[in-house]
């Protein structure tokens, strides 16, 4: 059956897929300097370690200061201006200070590592706000606006006001926020709400922009403006969560301003005390740059990073994505995690999980779904897509069917071997009959509903014979998850979800989760979030969809799936579960907890060497050879430390703590 609600205007080419918004990692300065920094150093190094002579490395050493150091050093001078010394700047006057006693390489790979670090963060910032951009491509650029006289026009969304009609054809997405005049259809909604199935759409219901119209024709009275559409809404929240959410620094950042100011102090007294009992200039410097040799901290900073990246390049052999060191000491701290439903704790994708036939249909299970699947096989809904799905699983030969029609918000008919099967929504179905709210075919359909499933009603000449139901298919993994992070973190997680609450309901019973949240629209989630963080809670959100991204972005730590996983949700994680192996959450965490007992471990063993080899240059007379040898000791011994992280065993055994 078609619907037309009016004559169509004509209408232009339809326009090719806007291409995605993605920066060009070169495109970014950072990156740039970066790179030119790297290849420099790669260069010199070769030269340097096999006794070339000074002028053939010496010029490319130099060039790597420049292009690398150039930046933090600029940075850090700006923050000096506003009475603020960072790590940067000190790691460039480190820098400097070992070219100046001739560690030339030394500094070079610390101005590397730092080059390196700043172009990875502009990276992943440029990345988020590509994605934030390209999810304003969801809504279409135009829309067909219904004039008084019944005539139509095509016009751009934004020029849509509150109070015009518009005309959403079959397959279309829709323009503006709005709710339905006429007609009816079936609306994709996952990227507002997340739910697995299409929704039923009649005079009355509210529609959302960005969303996809299924079979049916729809006259929609806009209700919002384009800049306050649910779509703009989510935009806008997940910029200002990524602008206003605080950034974790590292373990030793917390105390960068006490160490560096300390370090240059110390640093200065060293050269002009001397000085001012009449020692030597020469003598007076060499001994304040061994001392800002052996206090700086290179051996601190190393200390930090390799268990962390250690953690992370291991996470990533078992398809965990961490996007930095600040994420993988993030993870090691939630003690809350909010879970989305379709798509994460389920797979997003319905299937046939009930077939019931009647009694007295003289069909057994295989009888019913073959009627069904022959029916539906040629239409596209994801419901029937299932139930052909369901059927080719089984391995049953489909019958052709003939004179196929789709009704929107009822079902199809076709006719399979001579008879006239139905399937659809019940309601429609058996609209009429009587008894219609007691006959078998109810009572089944209402005790599927109950349970969380959804309906379809399978008829023969009009005559009820079976009951199929659909539903959402849960993770393998999901019930071990949840009970592992119940474990690590001390409290069950929240469920967070778009969908009805009956059947978030059932799935929360089925995994062990007590608080459910059901029908949230992404604000809802954000402010779920908000609740949890307010009282004091270190929330980790895991989701896979648009309108998971905000929570996501509020989150503490925000982890997304990622095979299905929309691509804002991607680039708005801190970490993404590459396999959609959901096990690995939980995995993760305790790999984060140990990473950072490391840390503690190596700063430890890293304060006690700074710590001798400065007492030892200020009270006696420390060679600068073996000052240069005791920091460079102290940074292999706490680098190697770090590194037992990358081993098998450091992942089996964070599972291990994860289910214990």
């Amino acid at each position: 059956m078609t619907s037309t609600l009016t004559k169509p205007a004509p209408h232009p080419p339809a326009k090719a897929a806007t291409p995605r918004r993605r920066t060009r990692v070169l495109a970014l300065p950072e990156a740039r300097w970066a790179t030119a920094s790297l290849a420099l150093f790669l260069i010199a190094l070769p030269l340097d370690l096999l006794g070339a002579p000074a002028w053939t490395w010496g010029p490319l050493f130099a060039a790597t200061y420049i292009t690398g150091g150039w930046e933090p050093g600029w940075e850090g001078l700006k923050a000096l201006r506003d009475k603020s010394l960072d790590v940067d700047l000190l790691m460039v006057v480190a820098a400097l200070g070992a070219a100046a006693i001739g560690q030339v390489l030394d500094g070079a790979l610390l101005i590397v590592i730092f080059a390196t670090s700043g172009a990875l963060e502009a990276i992943a910032t440029a990345r988020t706000a590509d994605s934030v951009r390209g999810l304003l491509d969801l809504a279409p650029s135009t829309a067909t606006r219904l004039l008084g006289d019944g005539t139509e026009e095509s016009v751009a969304t934004e020029d849509l006001v509150v109070g015009d009609t518009v005309v959403i054809r079959p397959g279309e997405r829709i323009g503006a926020d709005g709710r339905v005049l006429e007609g009816a259809s079936e609306v994709d909604q996952a990227t507002i709400t997340g739910e697995p199935l299409p929704v039923a759409k009649e005079a009355g219901d509210e529609v959302f922009a960005g969303t996809l119209n299924g079979t049916g024709a729809l006259r929609v009275e806009v209700e919002r403006d384009a800049s306050d559409s649910v779509i703009a809404r989510i935009v806008k929240m997940v910029e200002e969560a990524s602008e206003t959410k605080a950034p974790t620094q590292l373990f030793i950042e917390k105390v960068e301003q006490r160490y560096s100011i300390g370090m240059v102090v110390a640093t200065l007294a060293v050269f002009l005390v001397p000085l001012a009992f009449g020692a030597e200039l020469t003598a007076s410097l060499l001994r304040a740059m061994t001392f800002m040799i052996v206090a700086s901290p290179c051996a601190v900073v190393l200390a930090t990073m390799p268990p962390l990246l250690s953690a992370i390049a291991n996470a990533g052999r078992h398809g965990v994505l961490v996007k930095s060191a600040v994420v993988m000491e993030r993870l090691g701290q939630v003690d809350a995690v909010a879970v989305d439903k379709t798509g994460t704790l389920t797979e997003g994708t319905p299937r046939v999980t009930d077939i019931r036939p009647l009694d007295g249909s003289g069909l057994d299970e295989d009888g019913l779904l073959t009627l069904a699947a022959a029916a539906e096989h040629p239409s596209e809904h994801p419901l029937a897509r299932a139930v052909v799905d369901a059927a080719q699983a089984r391995g049953l030969v489909l019958p052709t069917a003939r004179d196929f029609d789709s009704a929107p918000g009822i079902g199809v008919t076709a006719t399979v071997g001579g008879d006239t099967v139905a399937v659809g929504a019940p309601a429609r179905l058996l609209n009429g009959h009587q008894g219609t709210g007691t006959s078998p075919a109810a009572v089944l359909a209402g005790g599927l509903e109950e349970g969380g499933r959804t309906a379809v009603l399978v008829t023969v000449n009009g005559t009820p014979v079976g009951v199929l139901g659909i539903a959402d298919r849960l993770r393998p993994d999901a019930a071990a998850t949840v009970t592992a992070l119940t474990r690590l973190i001390g409290s069950t997680p929240v469920l967070v979800t778009g969908d009805n609450p009956r059947a978030a309901a059932r799935l929360a019973a089925e995994v062990g989760i007590s608080d459910v949240r059901a029908g949230l629209l992404p604000q809802d989630k954000v402010a779920a979030v908000r609740e949890q963080e307010k009282a004091g809670r270190k929330v980790l959100v895991v989701g896979d969809g648009v309108n998971d991204a905000p929570a996501l972005a509020a989150a503490h730590t925000g982890v997304a799936m990622g095979r299905a996983g929309s691509d804002l949700a991607l680039e708005t994680a801190d970490a993404v579960i590459v396999r959609d192996e959901l096990a690995t959450v939980p995995t993760v965490v305790a790999l984060s907890r140990r990473a950072r007992a490391l840390v503690v471990q190596n700063l430890v063993i890293a304060s006690v060497f700074i710590t001798g080899l400065v007492v030892w240059d200020l009270v006696g007379n420390l060679p600068l050879p073996l000052g240069v040898l005791g920091h460079e000791g102290s940074t292999v011994i706490v680098g190697l430390n770090g590194l037992r992280l990358l081993r098998e065993s450091a992942w089996q055994r964070a599972g291990t703590e994860a289910t214990m």
